[in-house]
C-alpha cells in the first residue's frame, strides 16, 4: 500500500453540508424559555427543516438557554453565529441583543445577525425573522408564535401566511401571557391554535405537509 493510499484511508471523509428546503421560525417572549423546553424536545431528530428562534432576552442569557435546550432536545441547539450556514435538523437561537434574519448568500440560506434598533422595544424581534424567512423560503415556511407580551410576531406571521406558509399559535390556556398569540391571530389568523403540550407534534406535522421544494443538497 502506498503512503498516499494509506493517508487517504485514514483521513476523515469531508463533511457534506445539506442546505434546508424548509424552515421553522419561532417567536417567544414571557414564558418562552419554559415553552421552548416543551416544544423543541418534542421535535423529531429527522424534522426535515432548519429551526430559528427569536426569544426576547437580553445579552448574556441566551447562551445558557441554548445549552439547556440542547441537552433536552434530539435536535442540536446552538446560539446562532453571524454567517452560520443553515442545516436541516438544527436549531439556531438568536443571541440576546441582536436581531436574527435568514439571508441568502449565492442562494445558500445562512444567518445574519443585525444590530439595528429594537422593534416593538425588543431585540431580537420575531417580525424581522419571520419576514426574512418568508422571503427566503416562501411557502416552505412554518411560523410559530408562542407565549409573550406585546405584538411581536404578528406582522411576521402575516408575511408567512401571505407567502403560502403555515402558521401555528399557542392557545390561551397554556400561554403565560396571551398578548403575542392574540395579536398574531388578530393580524394573520392561524392554521392551528394549539396547546403547548401538542405544539411540538403540530410543528412536525406542519413541516411534513409543506409543499415540495428544491431537494436539500
Amino acid at each position: 500500500m502506498s503512503a498516499s493510499t494509506a493517508a487517504s484511508e485514514l483521513a476523515p471523509a469531508p463533511r457534506v453540508t445539506r442546505h434546508p428546503s424548509r424552515v421553522v421560525v419561532i417567536a417567544a417572549s414571557t414564558g418562552g424559555p419554559n415553552a421552548l423546553a416543551r416544544v423543541l424536545p418534542a421535535l423529531p431528530a429527522s424534522l426535515g427543516a432548519a429551526v430559528l428562534v427569536a426569544q426576547h432576552m437580553p445579552p448574556g442569557f441566551t447562551g445558557s438557554l441554548a445549552r439547556r435546550l440542547d441537552a433536552l432536545s434530539a435536535l442540536p441547539v446552538r446560539e446562532a453565529v453571524q454567517g452560520d450556514v443553515l442545516e436541516p435538523d438544527h436549531v439556531y437561537l438568536a443571541p440576546g441583543g441582536l436581531h436574527i434574519l435568514v439571508d441568502l448568500a449565492d442562494g445558500v440560506p445562512c444567518v445574519r445577525l443585525d444590530p439595528r434598533e429594537p422593534l416593538w422595544g425588543v431585540r431580537p424581534a420575531a417580525d424581522l425573522l419571520f419576514e426574512s424567512a418568508a422571503r427566503a423560503f416562501g411557502e416552505c415556511t412554518v411560523g410559530v408564535v408562542l407565549t409573550g407580551m406585546g405584538r411581536d410576531g404578528a406582522a411576521g406571521l402575516r408575511a408567512v401566511r401571505r407567502a403560502g406558509g403555515a402558521a401555528l399559535v399557542q392557545d390561551r390556556d397554556s400561554s403565560v401571557v396571551f398578548g403575542m398569540p392574540q395579536a398574531a391571530l388578530d393580524a394573520a389568523g392561524a392554521d392551528r391554535v394549539v396547546p403547548l403540550a401538542e405544539l411540538g407534534q403540530a410543528v412536525a406535522d406542519a413541516v411534513r405537509h409543506l409543499p415540495p421544494n428544491v431537494p436539500a443538497v
